[in-house]
């Protein structure tokens, strides 16, 4: 394995595992506000989970096209 196929290699599984730890984070954030304001049900934050990411999809172009691709 060449320098550069081991360095694209390196920083490919750093973007990975970042992209997982702040998933997490998250996570286990929103399980603390669902412990915290809503008793432990996961409801409120499930529905608004769902309404951020529809929003953070739409606004950039105005469209939901990215769902299509799932």
């Amino acid at each position: 394995m060449t320098r550069r196929r081991l360095f694209r290699l390196i920083i490919s599984v750093s973007v990975a595992s970042s992209i997982i730890l702040i998933w997490r984070g998250i996570w286990y954030l929103l399980d603390l506000v669902d412990a915290r304001f809503f008793g432990g049900s996961h409801l409120f934050t499930a529905i608004g989970g769902i309404i951020l990411g529809l929003l953070i999809l739409y606004l950039p172009d105005h469209n939901l096209d990215e769902l299509s691709k799932l």
